[in-house]
């Protein structure tokens, strides 16, 4: 339905890198899923009536609260999708994230709402009417929320969209909590077992975990989180894919959104080289980074000494001191700065956020030992955690 409803709908469907067409995408899925999770919560809250069950009623307010988690999903988008002005030169892509937020928070208040109703049911248990409409109605409701996560993630993954993975996550965890309900019912209508309550708890945990995971998504890339692994391959594998590009080093990757990502990095190109060359190379691969990942990029470059006997033997003494300290340590950025008195070794040492020392003692303890090997070096040393 949704991919019939994108062709209908949505000019150029099959331009997902186009952010115009992403929040095309964005605004249809929060459409259908407001329609949907509404006529879902209208059934289920009928049922509840019918049935007397606190577990079904809880499970209508779920899909109540979906419908209002569409609707911001929604406006998200359309706030999202707003060009860049002079006060937000770097667009409104966050509100995305923002609004996400919201949804998760409305959704811990519910949970804590309709925990107290499942904790009343259990101190004062009633036997439940299974009618044919509510046993019908539990399962197309399970069979819909299944159709309604595999949409979301299936067009999560087509436009990369962590709004979306949480809306199928989402949907699968409403599946489950229906399952649960419908047992309760089955159980309550064939045995003398009375478990409304107790699954309505139930309900009540599947819901507090969906609000728990879509708050952590929502607000780890606000507060600046690691980008993905397969997005930082990437871009070494365009970077070093030039052959006047010796290494790179220190990438940041600024994310302001979804299709809106700023990264800066350091390029090591040969000492020796022409300038202008070396300039037209590293605008090269700005463009390129910019046109196959959409990202602005920005790259500086190291110039680095190649076949310089003095700097080779000096590199490699470094690497070796810092080598036995950890092999988790790596080197970069290293020249050598030479003057009638002294030789200074300037680098920069990449290490885990986990290692043990702070970046005062581990430079120190660098320093100590290749100065051991060899008193008259100086060392000009920073630490970066990668």
């Amino acid at each position: 339905m949704i991919t019939l409803l994108a062709k209908i709908f949505i000019k150029h469907s099959d331009e997902t890198g186009d952010p115009a067409v992403r929040r095309a995408y964005g605004m249809l899925c929060g459409a259908v899923g407001i329609a949907l999770n509404l006529c879902l919560a209208a059934g289920k809250f009928l049922a509840g009536v019918i049935s007397g069950s606190i577990s079904v009623t809880a499970d209508a307010f779920n899909n109540l609260l979906d419908a209002a988690s569409s609707v911001i999903t929604l406006i998200g988008f359309k706030l999202a999708g707003q060009k860049p002005d002079p006060d937000h030169p770097f667009g409104h892509g966050r509100i995305e994230y923002v609004t996400g937020f919201l949804v998760s928070v409305l959704t811990l208040l519910t949970m804590l709402e309709l925990g107290k109703s499942s904790v009343q049911k259990i101190l004062s248990p009633q036997r439940l009417s299974l009618t044919p409409f509510v046993f019908c109605f539990l399962i197309a409701s399970v069979l819909v929320k299944c159709y309604m996560c595999l949409y979301n993630r299936r067009l999560a993954k087509k436009l990369d969209s962590a709004a979306l993975r949480a809306a199928g996550t989402d949907s699968l965890s409403d599946a489950l909590a229906t399952t649960v309900v419908l047992a309760a019912a089955l159980l309550s209508r064939y045995t003398d077992l009375t478990v409304d309550g107790w699954c309505g708890l139930v309900v009540c945990l599947f819901i507090g975990y969906a609000g728990l995971d879509a708050a952590r998504d929502a607000v780890s890339p606000l507060l600046g989180q690691a980008p993905d692994r397969e997005f930082v391959q990437k871009v070494h594998e365009i970077v070093l894919s030039y052959e006047g590009i010796l290494g790179l080093h220190d990438l940041i990757v600024h994310n302001y959104g979804p299709g809106n990502v700023l990264i800066s990095l350091h390029a090591e190109v040969p000492a020796d080289g022409d300038l202008m060359t070396l300039h037209d190379l590293i605008d090269t691969v700005e463009h390129r980074l910019h046109n196959e990942l959409q990202c602005n990029a920005v790259i500086h470059m190291d110039p680095v000494r190649i076949g310089d006997t003095q700097t080779d033997r000096l590199k490699r003494l470094a690497q070796r001191c810092v080598a036995e300290i950890g092999d988790t340590l790596s080197i970069h950025d290293f020249r050598v700065a030479e003057d009638s008195e002294n030789t200074r070794l300037i680098f920069d040492v990449s290490a885990p956020y986990d290692f043990p020392m702070s970046d005062t003692e581990l430079a120190e303890v660098i320093d100590f030992k290749i100065r051991q090997a060899e008193s008259k070096l100086l060392t000009v040393i920073d630490v970066d955690r990668n």
